[in-house]
């Protein structure tokens, strides 16, 4: 048994090196979906049945760190069902080979290639962070932040007259989902009760943003401290500078403009309008006012920052602060005949500028498409699809209410949209087509064309 067992791992470790390095993520995000799925199914998780639909919808979302449910965590699944969906959504929020590659690094001290070749596709790491220090700060950054986090929550929660046991576990399992910005909750109401808990919004808040503004701005940050004379990296200053904005600009459209916040009072209404932006910005998807009764404006500034999301290789969805600028900065350059683009005094290499508009175009036709195939399924309203499509890729978590009325195909679009936010829009892509190339590229004929 021990020796076939041992052939057929050696055959998978073949079969996965002749694989692509996006094809490599697929297939690790896919198996993850797979494994969570089939664990939720078994009986003695579970306290109450559900289908084998809804437990593919929980797994995709805990993977993909999103938080859309069509069936309540506390009231399907004991504690065994939360902690696999727990660590479902701790292993998408790190990343596909991360905590991996980091074992392997504190054994052998060594990365091989193809550990190296898939992170790098995963996380797109500028070249001034290397892969070793990169790890090593994902890892004990994640660890930091989930710990505190867990010993704040369990302050805050018991001071609320939340019994210490029960806290004990609401602690850590909120620690790690909003440090992951997966946005699951034990409680079915969301975080509505604590609109105006300061210390619970800080906590939140506190691990969001952590985890939103991504390893690379950390690790960057963490060198910096370590030696004065290393300079921040242009991704992190844009990644920074563009949160800020988001922050603000969700913000002020919240509190002047949305009923459901401007009809709070003095504290609530700062918190509520601040936490509102805060979750659909850092893709966090908690929430503390019901985004079901916003008025159709708010929900579209809601719906622009789930598109946006926050920094790449951090626990955050959505297309991402660093692909709007290079996008902006292309339109900017072309206004003023520029030949090279530039932003902030700097040129982005046309690489990087063909991956952000590829991404951009991909993610909105993505938008476009899963709202589309949700007209011929739901009836609801047009804006509610919408919202929901974006959260789901984005994944963010967020809802109008709907989530759990979809029909089974319109979970499926949900399902899908998830799993491929999660990858990358991109990566999708090339794992899917770039084996189906065939064509050379010697053979094609390059002609002009009109845009």
């Amino acid at each position: 048994m021990k020796t076939l067992f041992k052939t057929l791992s050696l055959r998978y470790a073949v079969i996965k090196r002749g694989w692509s390095p996006q094809q490599n993520l697929f297939y690790g995000f896919l198996t993850y979906v797979v494994v969570g799925t089939v664990l939720l199914c078994l009986p003695w998780l579970q306290k109450t049945s559900a289908s084998i639909l809804d437990h593919l919808f929980i797994a995709t979302s805990a993977v993909s760190t999103t938080g859309l449910v069509t069936i309540s965590v506390f009231d399907t699944y004991n504690i065994g069902g939360q902690i696999v969906v727990m660590l479902l959504f701790q292993l998408g929020g790190i990343g596909y080979l991360t905590f991996t590659t980091f074992m392997l690094l504190s054994t052998t001290r060594k990365i091989t290639p193809w550990h190296k070749s898939i992170l790098n596709t995963e996380f797109t790491l500028p070249i001034t962070i290397k892969i070793r220090d990169f790890l090593k700060s994902v890892i004990l950054y994640t660890a930091i932040m989930e710990v505190l986090g867990a010993m704040l929550f369990f302050i805050a929660f018991t001071r609320n007259g939340m019994p210490a046991g029960e806290a004990i576990w609401s602690s850590i399992f909120h620690s790690i989902s909003a440090f992951c910005t997966a946005g699951f909750s034990l409680f079915n109401s969301g975080f509505t009760d604590y609109v105006g808990d300061n210390f619970i919004n800080i906590i939140i808040s506190m691990l969001a943003i952590c985890g939103s503004l991504g390893f690379i701005v950390i690790t960057d940050f963490g060198l910096w401290l370590k030696n004065k004379a290393h300079k921040l990296s242009f991704t992190t200053r844009i990644v920074i500078w563009g949160s800020l904005i988001l922050l603000s600009f969700g913000f002020v459209f919240f509190y002047f403009f949305e009923p459901t916040i401007s009809s709070l009072s003095g504290n609530e209404r700062l918190l509520g309008a601040f936490f509102q932006s805060m979750t659909a910005m850092t893709t966090v998807g908690f929430n503390t006012v019901d985004f079901g009764a916003f008025v159709l404006p708010m929900l579209l500034v809601t719906t622009f920052l789930m598109y946006i999301g926050a920094s790449p290789s951090g626990t955050a969805g959505g297309l991402k602060i660093t692909t709007l600028t290079a996008v902006f900065a292309i339109m900017k350059s072309r206004l003023k005949g520029r030949k090279n683009i530039t932003f902030l005094g700097k040129t982005i290499p046309f690489e990087r500028l063909y991956i952000a508009t590829s991404s951009f175009i991909f993610y909105t036709l993505l938008i476009a498409l899963g709202t589309f195939l949700l007209t011929f399924s739901e009836d609801f309203k047009f804006e509610k699809m919408l919202f929901e499509v974006a959260s789901a890729l984005g994944t963010v978590g967020l809802s109008t209410g709907i989530t759990g009325d979809l029909s089974s195909f319109g979970k499926g679009v949900i399902i899908f949209l998830m799993f491929v936010g999660r990858l990358g829009v991109l990566t999708f892509g090339l794992a899917i087509w770039s084996k189906s190339i065939t064509e050379n590229e010697r053979d094609i004929l390059e002609e002009d064309i009109a845009v």
